[in-house]
């Protein structure tokens, strides 16, 4: 395999010129360049990419954390990452942590160790140590779906409290005053943010925190399913649920089909985040739906001009609104 010093020599120029015209630093005049890449032609030499990218810190590959790449949320915001990645020639590893901590800090240090040139992080739990554990590394990091109590790393999200505020609002508009929330971990931001939302719209409704039901669990069709069966099982049922997203909304759902409860007749329902169009047959789903795929989108471009240094010194924290798209899933109760 030809080398360096086998361009030079058939250039009839120094090693270190080879070199300032394979990573185009330094001066070299055009007659020279034009017989160096003349010989790099000739020779069938190949630069090693993989030496540069340590050389200068930059492997050309990205990484996402999510927490659960089966939801489709997710899988739209990776695709909103990949796309915007491969625009700017780079290369995407997917890690799905499961909202799961101790998975999730076993691959940032494989991460650490490959020399990632930087990280899309959707924390599992509260999120403050990955974030300090990447800046450690010197690994830029920007965060994905997650409010942060401090000013740690650059932030896209969507507006939880006021999309959770708007699709309570929507219900009491209906003339709901029984509204269960069926929530996340009450240790995610995103979950804290929607009991906000909730608790804002009750409270301007006249509704005290006595008039509160709240259940967290875990953002997934098996915890959606089971404190749906928890509100079943209260002596006085809500008239409505309020699933803290998509996957949560099913398990409610599916509860909600076994005990023959009819929605929205008997109780209505709504939740945070759509399914996409492709895989329901029948949209009826009353819900509040966040840019997924601009989310990652404006993530990775963030991340990319922080890579090149064109993004503020300053923390950057972008947060995009959700829409409320009333469908079928939401009537008023059957009292009034």
């Amino acid at each position: 395999m030809p080398t360096i010093r086998d361009v030079a020599a058939l250039a009839g120029v120094s090693p270190i010129t080879v070199s300032r015209v394979v990573n185009n630093t330094g001066y070299v005049s055009a007659e020279t360049r034009e017989r160096v890449e003349e010989a790099i032609r000739l020779s069938g030499y190949v630069p090693n990419t993989l030496a540069r990218s340590f050389r200068w810190k930059q492997t050309g590959m990205l990484a996402l954390l999510l927490t659960d790449i089966t939801n489709p949320f997710w899988t739209t915001v990776a695709r909103g990452v990949e796309d915007a990645a491969s625009a700017a020639g780079l290369n995407l590893i997917l890690c799905n942590t499961d909202e799961n901590v101790a998975k999730q800090d076993r691959y940032l240090a494989a991460l650490a160790q490959k020399q990632v040139d930087g990280v899309l992080l959707v924390p599992a739990g509260e999120g403050r140590e990955p974030i300090r554990f990447l800046q450690r590394q010197q690994v830029p990091v920007v965060v994905l779906d997650r409010a942060l109590p401090e000013a740690l790393a650059d932030v896209v999200r969507c507006d939880s409290e006021e999309g959770a505020y708007r699709l309570a609002r929507l219900l009491l508009d209906l003339g709901h005053r029984r509204i269960a929330l069926l929530n996340g971990p009450a240790d995610v931001s995103t979950a804290c943010d929607r009991l906000a939302g909730y608790r804002r719209a009750l409270w301007e409704a006249g509704l005290g925190p006595e008039q509160e039901i709240v259940y967290h669990g875990s953002f997934t069709v098996a915890s959606g399913h089971e404190m749906a069966c928890r509100v079943l099982a209260l002596p006085l049922r809500p008239t409505a649920c309020f699933a803290a997203n998509n996957f949560i909304a099913i398990g409610a759902l599916k509860a909600l089909n076994e005990a023959g409860v009819a929605v929205p007749r008997e109780m209505s329902l709504v939740g945070f985040d759509d399914l996409p169009p492709a895989l329901v047959v029948d949209a009826f789903l009353t819900a509040a739906v966040q840019p997924a795929y601009e989310m990652g989108r404006q993530a990775t471009s963030l991340l990319l001009a922080r890579l090149s240094g064109q993004a503020p010194a300053a923390r950057v924290e972008i947060v995009l609104p959700a829409a409320i798209i009333q469908r079928r899933s939401a009537a008023p109760p059957a009292s009034t």
